[in-house]
């Protein structure tokens, strides 16, 4: 293992920001992240677990403690009784590879989640979605160490209870993601096309069926024009993805928000609407702002570094933004990114 220390957190996330670690380890194997873990927590130690660091913004005073970096390896395959094929990967396997390994290999499920950067470890903590689909959709399992026992159990999605964009992971860190299993089809043709925007870029109506290397090309070419695959060049993508979850309102206050907001029914009865519609509405355009973190100028649910930002200053846009959303409308946006040590 790596053991270093006052390491600069901004080289290790996607935004480029975030101050330095106290300590940190580079874990390449599940049981050097287990001793690690384990072990730091009998010193009591603080320990921050980092993936790709695609969805986490680091405050600049950085972490007092220790980071443990994942970058475990390995994936396995099965066939299960009714078929399907069950995919076994370690939790520092980069998602977008497993997507694209399983894609090409003929089997469907996870698609439309193309592009979308961090690594596996990470997909069941956010129930990481886009375009329709979710994990939830084909995790049957999940490897964890509790750390309130020491001991490496398995979790099903019933102990995982998956919410939109989140788990019983989030915001918590009594669990650390060791492996996810999917359950995949055994199919060249993904399932229903949900979204009219990559049912559009398939050429098939929404609900209808494509081959899944099809799909995947069209959510990457879309992914691209919205800046949200990584590419060092373009600071459009020096960001977290999406900063603000899609808001899920009661059908009242739904339908307190003008005719042509964007929304979708949401599996509880409550509705889900666009964050991006109702920032760009509040008078947020895509490039706004004049700092050195400013708004990207292809989508306006991204906040950008522009190169010399501080996060204090990505924190000052989107407290601006939130705000004048709950002016404009009403609703209260929450923030999508791990907050570590600032707050909204």
């Amino acid at each position: 293992m790596d053991h270093l220390t006052g390491v600069p957190l901004a080289d290790r996330t996607t935004l480029r920001l975030g101050g330095p670690a106290a300590q940190l380890v580079v874990a390449r194997t599940e049981s050097e992240l287990v001793e690690t873990v384990t072990e730091a927590d009998a010193r009591h130690l603080p320990v921050l677990i980092l993936g790709g660091g695609s969805n986490v913004v680091v405050a600049d005073e950085g972490f007092p403690g220790l980071v443990v970096v994942v970058a475990t390896q390995g994936v396995v395959r099965t066939t299960a009784a009714d078929g399907r094929v069950l995919v076994s990967a370690q939790a520092g396997v980069k998602w977008d590879d497993l997507v694209a390994e399983v894609t090409n290999d003929g089997l469907a499920g996870v698609e439309a989640l193309s592009g979308i950067p961090g690594l596996v470890g990470a997909t069941p903590i956010q129930n990481v979605g886009a375009y329709g689909q979710e994990v939830s959709d084909t995790v049957t399992e999940v490897r964890v160490l509790d750390r309130s026992s020491g001991r490496v159990t398995t979790m099903t999605p019933r102990d995982i209870g998956f919410t939109y964009r989140g788990s019983v992971f989030k915001g918590r860190a009594d669990h650390v993601v060791l492996a996810v299993t999917y359950s995949l089809a055994a199919s060249t043709t993904g399932g229903p096309v949900r979204y009219a925007e990559l049912a559009a870029a398939v050429g098939v109506d929404v609900g209808g069926t494509a081959p899944v290397l099809d799909v995947r090309q069209a959510v990457l070419a879309l992914r691209r024009g919205k800046g949200m695959v990584l590419d060092p060049a373009d600071h459009d993508t020096w960001s977290a993805g999406s900063f603000f979850t899609n808001p899920v309102l009661t059908p009242e206050a739904a339908a307190a928000l003008p005719a042509a907001a964007p929304r979708w029914p949401a599996p509880d009865g409550r509705v889900k609407v666009s964050a991006a519609w109702l920032i760009e509405q509040a008078g947020f355009f895509r490039g706004y702002g004049d700092g050195p973190v400013r708004l990207s100028g292809k989508h306006t649910l991204a906040l950008t570094n522009r190169g010399a930002a501080r996060t204090a200053d990505l924190l000052a846009l989107a407290r601006e933004i939130r705000a004048g959303v709950r002016e404009r409308y009403g609703v209260e946006l929450v923030p999508e990114p791990v907050l570590v040590g600032c707050t909204l």
